[in-house]
């Protein structure tokens, strides 16, 4: 790779673009190499396996061995290549951006927003463990303190292009804490992946916003009901409303809110 960019250089009228395009495109053919030096040091392994049990002169014992091995590196060699094909796919642009996380309630009653609270829970703890920022914007509970609606910002590496196929229904069947019984329920609940927008230039005037604040429900504690920590945004010109509680701080969630906000314009 190094050699061929010296050899770029000294062609005559290199414009500048040109360069940079050149130097993109290496720079992602070096991501592959190593995933390329590990098949064609199996592929070794297995011509020199191939020939130690074809060969007549070696002991039957040695062959055996020889065949079980050849075996193991066939199944490694097919991993690999996989791994490669899917590094030779097409990136999506919108891979290395953060997401949006949408999870509701679907059919099965309160039970379906326990499982949509399993889920919520589920994907906070897989945040946590990758290192990811893990922003709860809105939860909506059920009767039974389950999740009716609830939403998270994730910020990090490469979250999208991770968690984009999570998108769509998801069913369980399972006993459910609020079966008396013992029969068997089936609840759904949907999930939604969203891209976060790149950041542009957004106008949002005073005179277009309505900012209504009102008491928080759900948990907290005492602060929660006597605090006016919760926050409806209204934009008269889209009609978007936006609608946010945080347990501590008023202005915390009107400042959340707002942003969600120019998000949603772009």
């Amino acid at each position: 790779m190094h050699i061929f960019r010296k050899l770029f250089l000294r062609q005559p009228a290199v414009m500048a673009d040109e360069f940079a395009r050149i130097n993109k495109e290496l720079s992602k053919l070096e991501d592959y190499m190593p995933c390329i030096k590990d098949l064609r040091a199996k592929q070794k392994e297995i011509d020199g396996l191939k020939i130690l049990v074809n060969d007549s002169l070696e002991e039957k014992e040695m062959r055996d061995l020889a065949a079980q091995e050849l075996q193991l590196r066939l199944e490694e060699e097919r991993n690999i290549q996989y791994m490669l094909l899917q590094s030779l796919l097409p990136k999506d642009d919108a891979d290395a951006r953060d997401c949006i996380l949408e999870v509701r309630a679907g059919t099965g009653g309160e039970e379906a927003s326990l499982f949509a609270m399993d889920i919520f829970k589920m994907y906070e703890r897989y945040a946590q463990k990758r290192r990811w920022k893990f922003e709860i914007v809105d939860i909506t509970e059920s009767e039974i303190r389950g999740y009716k609606e609830a939403s998270a910002a994730i910020s990090g590496s490469g979250v999208y292009g991770k968690l984009k196929f999570e998108s769509g229904v998801h069913r369980v069947q399972r006993v459910p804490v609020t079966e008396k019984s013992g029969r068997i329920h089936t609840s759904a609940a949907s999930v939604a992946i969203l891209p976060q927008a790149d950041e542009v230039d957004v106008q949002l005037r005073n005179e277009d916003l309505r900012i209504d604040t009102y008491r928080s429900g759900g948990a907290g504690g005492q602060h929660v009901n006597t605090t006016s920590s919760a926050v409806r945004v209204t934009h008269f010109p889209s009609g978007i409303v936006i609608t946010i509680q945080d347990e501590r701080s008023q202005h915390k969630a009107e400042s959340e809110k707002v942003d969600l906000m120019i998000k949603s314009f772009v």
